[in-house]
């Protein structure tokens, strides 16, 4: 067994001393996937939950018993760069992931990996979709939907879509010969300890041996200059690649990304060599049918002529400028705001204030204050301080914004200001009154809902009530 990335197999943990660190939704498969070979591995988790008297604290002796072990198995949460995961590699215990052990002894042939920084979700929805309604039955998992080694997953499959975040990509010494990936950003900085070794990251996935072709977004500058990172051969999708082609309209998916999303997929199944794969017709009838996933653009509600749409999955710049863009000419009120992991809210404030339609943007914490700067010094240049600017009237919000006369009723074209909010009902109480009579209000935070919420579930459920909140009064 080596320290790095670990050629190892689940197989190979029979007999083995093994521990597990995180007992989340992957600790508990790997715990069941363990047990089914004989193995009972010690358990430590970060924060144990009450009544798991087993689970030791990773800080009150966890780490010492995980020292102890020949093989840890890692939840994707944890960052193999903590001084903790240094300090175990030190000792001779070897770090591994799930997934990657899993991988290692697959039929890579029918797998297949998606990445990307966003994107890759609905990707491989679509692509497990189309997969399936061709006939060949497929598991979509991964970082979504099923663990593909727990036992309890277990079913007859023509092949495996599974995407993979960055977290779980360090984890893979192998990849399977197709791989896709769906976007590049800046994102997960203080798990990776930095951008570029981000983008290193999170494209291993496309590159361990054995991989021969990555399906790619055309459209990223950034992947395009990054092509060295991925599988020796590389197909670039843009999204106006088959212009007039109207397949995926069963999908029912909005925006531009969406549809280079779809072609995506399409370009997986013609490298797998799946029949149906070139004809549209067979392709359309595939597609109808689809379920999108939950909080991704998702419209829950329309209360007195204002649509509200839940974006919550949606935790990095790229998706929020796709979502705003998925509307054209629509009046949005832009709910953003959430945990701060330092990630530069430029472009966003760029790409609200290029478009053309009345954009208000409400802010939460905990980043709501640096996205709310962001817009200022994007705009001060154009007029010079921002009370005159001509981006759209901006001036100093009583409420701790940007643009407060804009929040409370401005109707003209374009930006119409920013305003920091206490929380989420406040900020769609009032993206409510600014929306009618025909607007939206876009909940697509641009940041992670931890530390206000315990997922991007809660969030979304929160914005649910808040909605009906508006109904009711």
């Amino acid at each position: 067994m080596t320290s790095g990335r670990p050629k190892i197999a689940w197989s190979d943990l029979r007999g083995a001393r093994v521990g597990i660190w995180g007992f989340g939704r992957e600790g508990q498969a790997s715990l069941r996937k363990l047990r089914s070979l004989g193995v009972e591995p010690v358990l430590v988790d970060d924060n144990p939950a009450a009544g798991t008297e087993t689970v030791l604290a990773t800080a009150a002796g966890g780490i010492d018993a995980l020292g102890r072990c020949e093989v840890v198995v890692k939840t994707p949460g944890i960052s193999r760069y903590r001084p903790e995961a240094e300090r175990l590699r030190a000792a001779g215990v070897v770090l591994a992931g799930g997934l990657g052990l899993w991988l290692q002894e697959a039929d890579r042939e029918r797998v297949v990996c998606v990445t990307g920084t966003k994107g890759k979700s609905t990707t491989s929805s679509v692509l497990g979709h189309l997969l399936t309604e061709l006939g060949r039955p497929t598991m979509v998992g991964g970082n979504i939907g099923s663990v593909p080694y727990d036992p309890d997953s277990a079913g007859e499959y023509d092949y495996w879509v599974i995407e993979v975040s960055s977290y779980q990509a360090t984890d893979l010494a192998s990849s399977p010969p197709v791989t896709a990936v769906t976007s590049l950003h800046p994102d997960h900085l203080p798990w990776h300890g930095g951008v570029e070794r981000y983008y290193r990251d999170k494209l291993s996935a496309c590159a361990q041996p054995g991989a021969e072709l990555t399906v790619a977004n055309g459209d990223s500058d950034l992947l395009r200059s990054r092509a060295g990172l991925l599988a020796p051969r590389v197909e670039w999708v843009s999204e106006s690649d088959e212009p007039g082609a109207t397949w995926m309209a069963p999908l029912g998916l909005p925006g531009r990304h969406n549809r280079r999303n779809a072609l995506i997929a399409r370009r997986v199944l013609r490298a797998l060599g799946i029949a149906g794969a070139d004809d549209d017709a067979a392709l359309r009838a595939a597609a109808a049918g689809y379920v999108g996933l939950p909080s991704r653009l998702a419209t829950i509600g329309v209360v007195d002529g204002v649509s509200f749409v839940d974006d919550s999955l949606s935790t990095n710049v790229l998706p929020t400028l796709a979502a705003l863009d998925a509307f054209p000419g629509r009046r949005i009120a832009l709910i953003v705001g959430g945990e701060d992991r330092g990630i530069d809210y430029a472009p966003l404030a760029a790409g609200v204030l290029e478009r053309g339609a009345p954009t208000l943007v409400l802010t939460l914490p905990d980043s709501g204050p640096r996205i709310s700067a962001a817009f200022e010094s994007a705009a001060s240049p154009v007029g010079g301080p921002a009370g005159d600017s001509a981006a759209g009237g901006f001036a100093a919000d009583g409420a701790g914004g940007f643009g407060g006369p804009a929040a409370d009723g401005f109707t003209a074209d374009g930006f119409a200001g920013t305003t920091d909010c206490p929380d989420l009902d406040a900020a769609v109480a009032r993206g409510f009154g600014w929306a009618r009579p025909d607007g939206i209000v876009l909940l697509s935070p641009a940041a992670p809902s931890f530390g206000r919420f315990r997922d991007y579930r809660d969030r979304a459920e929160a914005f649910a009530r808040a909605m009906r909140a508006c109904a009711a009064s």
